[in-house]
């Protein structure tokens, strides 16, 4: 489960496009921030995916990713060129191929590294997806099969991209828009693939203008009840449309952190999703992992990563693309390991979870205080050499907060709570190696 938003430079403060998702995956499933530089083809030919391998292209081009440990391909990220794309799994009444193909977030990572602009990201991504079309199990401890949506942009343009096996559908942004784990585009598709637009004829889905609605049609629906994928995105819809013309990256942070406005909301006793989802006993197996957000400038592009989960209780920190990313420790894997930034996290996030309104009046007003302070030093930084010292210093403090921030947690109940709650919490925990404190 996640959610994907975007702005274009009409609807923003600063007139550039704005970027944001929350990646929603299992809560022991850890995600690596990494910096790919160009690279040339492989001398093999072949280039190996997550479970299958594809010829590969003479030159990539540059990219910051979040990917799942175990998966090659990613969940979000940007290219060189200002080109970035977050996915979503979509649930169609058909199953999702459960063969191993090409995974979703194959494709995303393929469109970064293959395409200079939104529009062409678009094309790689749908010549792909007809050539070797998408399955396998996308589920870390347990099985996920789905097909995937995708929001892709650039500095200039955006598209929304939703697909069921190998049929596809695009939609061009106009203004702000909102993606979850639901089908949204109705009768206004730009354009579909031929093989679905010749289904949609056999069907009779199709009316007298060549037209027929794609998510009415495609549409999970019971499997919708149980994301809320529509209620979420309408739900992000909104936040971006009370933006006005005046989104920034302070608020796509804040809609990334929305609760969804309920009093007294807690993840302990809540039991719908929201935009910043967190995980809990049943079905509700995913939690937000690791959060992003991107401000596309005709002059400089900076990306907010925060490389830990639950943006409501991490830091977003600066990243450019062409400049070195701060030391933040080894690659995570789903094994707890604090010298990584991930789990180091972790340590914070489900101490917090004990009792969530306290450890989140703890921290949120600085959280939000050092993230203000951090867009000012990036902002005055006027060289490459003074933006990688600024982006080093906001690093620094993001990890000297949150180690602040764990000391002073107060004291929460101990024991074992019998609640299905923490009972899921405890099994997790141990499954990851987490040490009792």
């Amino acid at each position: 489960m996640c959610d994907t938003l975007v702005a274009l430079p009409r609807s923003t403060a600063r007139g550039a496009t704005l970027f944001a998702k929350n990646s929603d995956r299992e809560r022991n499933e850890a995600q690596v921030l990494e910096i790919h530089g160009r690279r040339g083809r492989d001398p093999s030919g072949q280039l190996k995916l997550t479970y299958i391998s594809i010829p590969d292209v003479e030159a990539t081009h540059a990219c910051l990713i979040s990917r799942p440990f175990w998966m090659w391909g990613a969940e979000m990220g940007a290219n060189e060129h200002g080109v970035v794309i977050g996915n979503e799994a979509l649930h169609a009444r058909t199953p999702a191929q459960r063969r191993r193909a090409l995974t979703g977030m194959d494709l995303l990572r393929l469109g970064l590294e293959r395409a200079a602009t939104a529009a062409q990201a678009v094309e790689v991504i749908v010549d792909l997806l007809e050539r070797y079309g998408q399955g396998g199990d996308c589920g870390h401890l347990g099985r996920f099969y789905y097909n995937n949506g995708f929001i892709i942009a650039d500095g200039a343009e955006a598209y929304v991209l939703e697909t069921a096996g190998r049929w596809w559908a695009v939609q061009k942004v106009a203004g702000v828009r909102a993606l979850s784990n639901a089908y949204s585009i109705g009768t206004d598709a730009d354009r579909v693939s031929p093989a679905f637009a010749e289904h949609a004829r056999a069907q009779g889905w199709m009316g007298a203008d060549g037209r027929f609605d794609v998510a009415a049609n495609l549409i999970d629906e019971v499997r919708d009840r149980a994301s809320f994928g529509r209620g979420r995105c309408a739900r992000g819809q909104g936040l971006l449309e009370q933006g006005g013309d005046q989104l920034t990256p302070a608020a796509m942070m804040a809609i990334l952190r929305d609760h969804g406005g309920a009093e007294g909301w807690s993840p302990a006793e809540t039991v719908g999703r929201t935009i910043c989802m967190h995980a809990a006993e049943g079905p509700r197996r995913s939690q937000s992992v690791a959060s992003m957000v991107s401000e596309i400038g005709p002059n400089r592009t900076v990306h907010w990563m925060t490389g830990s989960s639950g943006p409501c209780t991490s830091l977003f920190k600066p990243i450019v693309l062409g400049l070195p990313m701060p030391d933040h420790g080894p690659a995570p894997t789903d094994q707890f390991d604090e010298a990584s930034l991930w789990w180091g996290h972790e340590r914070l996030h489900r101490a917090m979870l004990k009792d969530f309104h306290a450890g989140h009046a703890l921290i949120a007003a600085e959280r939000d205080g050092l993230e203000q302070a951090f867009a000012a030093r990036v902002d005055a930084a006027k060289d490459h050499a003074a933006l990688s010292a600024a982006i080093t210093l906001c690093w620094r403090e993001a990890e000297a907060a949150e180690a602040r921030w764990r000391g002073a947690l107060p004291a929460f109940p101990g024991g074992v709570n019998r609640t299905g709650y923490e009972r899921s919490w405890a099994r997790l925990n141990q499954v990851a190696g987490i040490p009792r404190t």
